[in-house]
């Protein structure tokens, strides 16, 4: 039976699933769970994930949802998957789960947070909220500066010094990709300072090629759209974005 893969492509974990089963000759059936139409809160979905969040999968009888389960399951269970993704050594396996574990709790509540509330709140029904985009920025300045510094150290390609991307490469660039939907000024006020992370967004992207701006592209199409909102002045920026 075919691996089923629930995903709404504007989510970037739902992204980063894709682009790992594209890249790696995973053959599976996608199914699009709409977030601005709550799909992901009806009774058909909730019977897959609970939770009521994507990504999912249904493989066989394993129903599986979070993003990084997922990632770490289909490196295990196909065999098309190469090593590096997410390999044997036990002591690189603790190292991708030492950075997964830090993504959850530091850059994706920074980087989601705050393109949430200066950007997609009213696509999903919910007020802009400057207060809380000044937190989240705090929080994504903060990871930033981490994954600069700490994940990025040394002379590798990508995170932990490898020269091949890791399944937390492929989720860590998804995230930050996010700041796509940004004005163009805010987005380059964020990331410049940081160029080793910039360099590595880019070595990640040209890994998993032609798939990964495939997958984006409906992102890419997102920031059309609201840059064409900002010059008609129908979105507001923060209004303490100057003092971030």
């Amino acid at each position: 039976m075919k691996l089923k893969v629930y995903v709404d492509r504007m989510s970037q974990p739902s992204r980063a699933v894709i682009i790992f089963c594209k890249v790696n000759g995973i053959q599976f059936d996608e199914t699009l769970i709409s977030l601005a139409k709550r799909q992901q809160l009806t009774s058909e979905f909730k019977d897959i994930n609970p939770i009521g969040k994507v990504p999912a999968i249904v493989d066989g009888r394993l129903k599986l949802f979070e993003s990084h389960a997922i990632l770490i399951y289909l490196s295990s269970a196909f065999p098309s998957v190469v090593d590096h993704w997410y390999p044997n050594d036990l002591s690189q396996r603790a190292k991708i789960h030492s950075v997964l574990d830090w993504h959850h709790t530091s850059l994706r509540p920074g980087a989601a947070g705050y393109v949430l509330y200066s950007v997609l709140a009213p696509a999903l029904g919910l007020p802009l909220n400057p207060e809380k985009a000044a937190e989240a920025e705090k929080l994504l300045t903060k990871s930033l500066s981490t994954l600069e510094t700490f994940w990025l150290k040394g002379n590798g390609k990508f995170l932990l010094g490898g020269n091949q991307p890791s399944i937390a490469d492929l989720s860590l660039v998804c995230e930050l990709m996010q700041l796509q939907v940004l004005d163009d000024k805010d987005r380059l006020r964020l990331l410049s300072p940081h160029k080793k992370v910039e360099e590595w967004i880019d070595n990640t992207r040209k890994a998993t090629m032609p798939h990964f701006d495939e997958v984006h592209e409906v992102l890419f199409r997102a920031k059309d759209r609201f840059q064409k909102q900002r010059e008609l002045g129908a979105v507001s920026k923060p209004g303490i974005q100057s003092k971030m």
